[in-house]
């Protein structure tokens, strides 16, 4: 043969095999084997936890779901939605109708009926007879009832109790003081005007003025020994009727005996049981000072002790007639039980002309 044959020529001129056929597809195919499109491994990874940064399996899709790509792999007669929203609600309802999705249907509808209706039963409204039943239920029994009122008469006799302290131990000493104030004021307006005072004075009515320097008490003299009129008021009671009747501090010889409460309305002889023996107290008139010194007390005595106002108490030291003052008040404080006695004796008369005594002037 004399035809040239360059490809042959030129293998043998490379020291090459000379291809066949077979040798040739199958250099193809491997090139093809060896040579792969790039593959976007992304695509089938599962999705990157943002919190870990690590690799976690996917969420399974929801049931009912089922991708394009498995649509086509799935029996006709599975019962599972393949198509749009109408065929998914026709499966549904063929699903229903089978035993088993029936009774499933049916135990979940009874369950939700059931809670629908005790919803509704709590929220409906109580029958009139009932309301009542649960109203009696809650209405307090009689020992509840009869406790709470006891409880309100205490709570209410102690607030009373409270305020007529405060009125008794307070407010009462505030009028006396200043009804006291008011006649004793009067009294030095009148002197100092020339107003004569008659010799006698009417229950309730001021003639003198007593001075206790030591207890820092000035207090105006009444007559009598009335709590309305006097005592109440704030001012010191003169012994001037029946039984009770006393000396005037003007008498030549006999007992000037006064009372004054020791607590409540202005309380002047509060402290008298502090006088010792020595002590000065002053009784002030129109004309005269009467100066007298304290000698003797009797601390405790019954209230029916007419004697300790007598012309001569015979408990309080004195022997003969003289020139004294009594002075009376109740004991232990806050109380009336017993009386407490302080008694004194005359040592100076002394006429306003001359001025005030030694034991007034400061």
């Amino acid at each position: 043969m004399t035809a040239l044959r360059p490809e042959r020529e030129s293998s043998a001129s490379y020291g090459q095999e000379p291809y066949e056929a077979s040798g040739a597809f199958e250099d193809w195919s491997v090139g093809q084997q060896a040579y792969q499109p790039p593959v976007d491994e992304t695509a089938y990874l599962p999705p990157v936890d943002d919190e870990t940064v690590a690799l976690r399996i996917p969420e399974p899709p929801p049931s009912g779901f089922i991708s394009a790509s498995d649509a086509s792999t799935t029996p006709s007669g599975t019962g599972i939605a393949t198509g749009g929203r109408a065929a998914r609600r026709k499966a549904a309802k063929r699903r229903h109708g089978r035993h088993g999705g029936h009774a499933a249907g049916a135990s979940a509808s009874t369950s939700a009926s059931a809670s629908d209706a005790g919803e509704a039963t709590s929220r409906a409204p109580l029958s009139r007879v009932e309301a009542r039943r649960q109203a009696r239920a809650r209405k307090p029994g009689p020992a509840v009832v009869a406790s709470r009122a006891v409880g309100e008469l205490f709570i209410t006799t102690g607030v009373l109790m409270l305020l007529f302290v405060s009125y008794q131990l307070w407010w009462t000493n505030i009028r006396a003081h200043a009804a006291a104030d008011k006649e004793t004021s009067s009294l030095q307006n009148d002197w100092a005007s020339g107003k004569r005072a008659p010799g006698t004075f009417e229950p309730g009515q001021g003639f003198a003025i007593l001075h206790i320097p030591e207890l820092d008490v000035v207090v105006p003299i009444a007559e009598g020994v009335s709590n309305k009129k006097v005592l109440d008021k704030g001012m010191v009671g003169h012994y001037s009727e029946g039984k009770l009747k006393t000396a005037m501090p003007s008498a030549k010889t006999g007992n000037f005996a006064l009372a004054g409460h020791r607590n409540t309305h202005g309380e002047p002889f509060r402290y008298i049981n502090r006088l010792k023996k020595g002590d000065e107290v002053v009784v002030e008139t129109q004309d005269e000072y009467y100066v007298y010194k304290m000698t003797s007390t009797l601390p405790v005595t019954s209230p029916s002790n007419t004697s300790v106002i007598a012309p001569v108490p015979p408990q309080s030291g004195f022997t003969e007639p003289g020139r004294y003052i009594t002075l009376t008040t109740c004991t232990p404080e806050f109380t009336s039980k017993y009386r407490l006695i302080v008694w004194g004796k005359m040592v100076e008369e002394r006429p306003r002309s001359k001025g005030k005594p030694d034991a007034l002037v400061e």
